[in-house]
């Protein structure tokens, strides 16, 4: 919208002031070029995904096009540029994208090419300029401010919604679960042997349940923003039978929170292994530390998982795989991906550093 109003004021300005040009053609072109221009950005713009750096060069360089051809088409001693204050389309694109630095650079380009067209520079050149120096950073700021604060109000909405579910899951598991392995327990020993084992079993998942609705009950979302070393969590996770770690030499640093959530989804694919290919069954944990991401893999040499049975598992209602794994790096903003095959399966689980508010 902006494009559209300061190009209306263009073309009104310099049908007014036609009697300034010595090149009426040549002015009527550039004006023509500008309106042309204006459409090509606003159809640019609209798609993210086009909003790139040669988008925003481009942009630029036609707006620095326009304000130095101003002496051919006006000739010299001009008082104001043919673009006048279409420029601030460019400008604003930068700052949006670029934040106040980009909205800097755009404004001292723009600043520079119209003072280098000047034999002298008047107050109200002066003041032109001011505003394009000011304006950019300014509104750059602003937007970087807007984008924090949107981020950090979507995370609290959804640490607020997953709260509230976590909280009624723990009392529809309080009413059906612990009751359920409440009776398991008194009952398992009375019927001896393999009762007994179940009714231990079913005290110690009791125990963790209750442990984890009193942590839930209090609705407190974790704010703990410390760093800890996920080559080391994982590590501990080497205690299991045949479970061989390799990681980088130094720490591998993420929020505390994201590496628990980490350890827990290469806990379950351990557990997977465990049931489905033995207790004893080799399987290899590779951590890789990148810049943005970290990357972890888990493989087996087990005969692999049939087609289908993850479909046939869900419809079931036994989501390990879903939740357990890819329900939890998709809450990190990452990615789990499956590979099995006769020999063996594979999870190549990347989570970016910084998760995804997003």
């Amino acid at each position: 919208m902006l494009r559209v109003v300061v190009l209306a004021n263009a073309v009104g300005l310099n049908a007014y002031r036609a009697g300034n040009f010595e090149r009426p053609a040549a002015a009527v072109a550039v004006v023509v070029a500008l309106a042309a221009w204006t459409a090509v950005a606003t159809w640019a713009y609209a798609d993210p995904s086009r909003r790139t750096a040669p988008l925003l060069l481009l942009d630029l360089a036609v707006a620095l096009a326009a304000v130095l051809v101003t002496p051919l088409v006006k000739g010299p001693g001009f008082n104001a540029t043919v673009p006048g204050y279409w420029v601030m389309g460019a400008l604003l694109a930068w700052a949006i994208t670029w934040h106040w630095v980009g909205g800097l650079v755009a404004g001292l380009l723009l600043a520079a090419a119209d003072l280098g067209l000047r034999d002298h520079v008047t107050q109200g050149n002066y003041g032109n300029v001011f505003l394009l120096l000011i304006g950019g950073p300014i509104v750059g700021f602003m937007c970087a401010s807007l984008q924090r604060m949107a981020t950090e109000r979507d995370a609290a909405e959804r640490a607020a919604a997953a709260a509230a579910e976590r909280a009624r899951l723990a009392r529809a598991v309080h009413d059906g679960v612990l009751q359920v392995l409440a009776l398991v327990q008194r009952r398992g020993p009375e019927l001896g042997g393999d009762g007994a084992e179940l009714g231990r079993l079913a005290a110690e998942q009791e125990s963790r349940l209750r442990s984890l609705i009193r942590q839930q009950d209090s609705l407190a979302a974790s704010t703990d923003t410390t760093e800890t070393d996920l080559a080391a969590a994982l590590g501990a996770l080497e205690r299991r039978a045949s479970v061989s770690l390799a990681a980088p030499d130094g720490p591998v640093l993420l929020p505390a929170g994201v590496v628990d959530e980490l350890v827990g989804v290469v806990g379950a694919c351990l557990d997977n292994v465990a049931v489905h290919v033995g207790s004893d069954a080799p399987a290899w944990v590779l951590l890789e530390a990148f810049p943005d991401r970290v990357e972890v893999s888990v493989r087996d040499e087990g005969p692999g998982i049939p087609d289908g049975r993850l479909g046939e598992a869900a419809a079931q209602g036994r989501l390990g795989v879903v939740e357990s794994i890819r329900g939890r790096v998709a809450d990190l903003g990452g990615t789990a991906a499956l590979t099995t095959g006769p020999w063996g399966t594979e999870w190549e689980i990347s989570v970016p550093r910084v998760p995804a508010a997003p």
